[in-house]
């Protein structure tokens, strides 16, 4: 019997692995081949993907059934959402709806409040948005200027929210606004309130069927039963849907490096060079192996890190105080496997396009599709630069904003934290399972340089004289120059 510290992908038997198997044939079969429509937003085509996906129990995975759902743990949604994720665009706009646009009001809504939302949410009825950032407040969140004024028997909300996935689709917003311009609240606001605007969508480099626009508010009225939770922990609402969603993310991530081994592999199988296939040349299963070890660790911590969520919820979810400790329980954890995640992903994905050599600049093969699409990873649910200080404030219980040599420091510590628990993870997975130790072996081996690296950057520690160089010097005055900075 495994323990939520040595769970692993293996795991999943059963009735499980078959709503996995579920999962990645919708995305196979039905997302997949209509990449070119889906980027080309072709109308009404995104939304009836999520309603079939609905139909088949897929937008509700770890809703409780009283609401619609299938009440199934976190970490097998987590696992189909990976298998849902072989194309960015569908993947994102699945991941918010089925997410962090429902979790949030699982949490901490009322009976009343699940009742009304929830039940057309999980099964793909309506789709819904997380709208948390503005044109002046992304990483810092609290800083949000949008308002809600109360008047009428309710709030007027106004105010400005920018990178809304799922905008021009969305039948219901979770919106973050200050009561008073002081107190940070969640609201439900209906897609059809009055005074609320879906602006054009962003031209965006990647992702590009997803809908991300603006979403302005200018005194949008709502009744007071459509505030979420209590007026002034709004930041609970946010941050707790926010630690869920990062560890979802890392899943996510992992699912179009899934796709980019696979179309990299035939690709590798097929195309002769110097009278012989890519896939026998060294280098190029140097790369493979490479990219299999890093998502063995990346899968390998992500599924551990679910099964500890899902035992804490076990422990002290029900209530809303409950449900709050519980989502706060491995707020790290989360972080961590997002940060490295979104990494391995862009690595994988990169050395995938490599493989295709100059075909792989091109639009003609999907590998550049992945590649402009997983550039964002890194950038959403936090930066990973916020996160790596979130992860070393929390390690060492510092709250207030680091200095620049702190940062530093601080980003070091939790690389370090991180490397030792993702190969902490893919060890106690190749012990069960002593057919993987090989990738561990290679897992090992890519992090000890990045480790080395990290250690030789913690003021005291590390035993390798590495060089000091005078950093924010450096940055300062090229930021001065606007321009590459060569010291002449």
């Amino acid at each position: 019997m495994t323990t939520p510290s040595n769970f692993a992908p293996e795991d999943f038997i059963g009735d499980d692995a078959l709503m996995i198997e579920t999962a990645e044939r919708f995305s196979r079969e039905e997302v997949v081949p209509r990449a070119e429509a889906i980027d080309h937003q072709e109308p009404g085509l995104m939304p009836r993907l999520i309603r079939e996906a609905g139909q088949l129990g897929l937008c509700g995975i770890d809703t409780a059934d009283a609401y619609g759902g299938l009440g199934q743990s976190k970490n097998l949604a987590a696992r189909m959402l990976e298998m849902l994720s072989l194309n960015g665009s569908f993947s994102v706009t699945y991941g918010i709806t089925s997410g962090i646009s429902q979790v949030g009001l699982s949490l901490f809504g009322t009976d009343a409040q699940k009742a009304q939302w929830l039940p057309k949410l999980a099964m793909g009825e309506q789709i819904g948005a997380y709208c948390l950032s503005e044109p002046n407040s992304g990483s810092d969140a609290l800083s949000a200027t949008t308002k809600a004024i109360p008047t009428n028997g309710g709030y007027s909300l106004t105010g400005t929210k920018m990178w809304i996935s799922n905008a021009q689709w969305a039948d219901v917003f979770l919106v973050m606004a200050k009561v008073d311009g002081e107190k940070f609240s969640a609201f439900l606001v209906p897609r059809n309130t009055e005074g609320l605007t879906v602006e054009r969508e962003e031209y965006k480099m990647g992702l590009k069927g997803s809908s991300t626009a603006r979403v302005t508010l200018n005194d949008a009225w709502i009744p007071a039963e459509n505030l979420l939770h209590e007026e002034g922990k709004g930041h609970q609402v946010a941050f707790n849907a926010l630690n869920i969603g990062r560890f979802k993310l890392a899943s996510m991530s992992i699912g179009p490096a899934r796709y980019a081994i696979e179309i990299a592999a035939e690709y590798a199988k097929n195309r002769k060079q110097f009278g012989q296939s890519l896939a026998s040349f060294g280098m190029i299963q140097e790369k493979f192996a490479r990219m299999a070890a890093l998502f063995f660790g990346a899968e390998s911590a992500i599924y551990r890190v679910g099964a500890l969520i899902d035992d804490a919820f076990a422990e002290t979810g029900g209530t809303v105080d409950g449900n709050r400790k519980a989502a706060e329980k491995y707020a790290i954890q989360c972080a961590m496997v997002k940060v490295f995640s979104t990494e391995a992903e862009s690595e994988i994905v990169d050395e995938a396009l490599q493989v295709y050599g100059g075909y792989g600049f091109t639009e003609e093969f999907p590998i550049a599709r992945v590649y402009r699409d997983a550039r964002v990873s890194r950038i959403y649910e936090g930066t990973n630069e916020i996160n790596r200080l979130f992860i070393a404030g929390r390690l060492a219980k510092e709250g207030a904003m680091p200095t620049f040599e702190r940062q530093i420091e601080q980003a070091a510590a939790a690389d370090l934290a991180m490397y030792d628990f993702i190969l902490e993870s893919a060890r106690l997975r190749s012990e069960r399972f002593p057919s993987l130790a090989p990738l561990y072996e290679v897992l090992t081996e890519i992090l000890a340089p990045k480790r080395i690296l990290a250690n030789s950057r913690i003021k005291g520690d590390g035993d390798i004289d590495f060089p000091e160089p005078d950093v924010e010097a450096i940055g300062a005055a090229t930021l001065e120059r606007g321009r590459p900075w060569t010291g002449l």
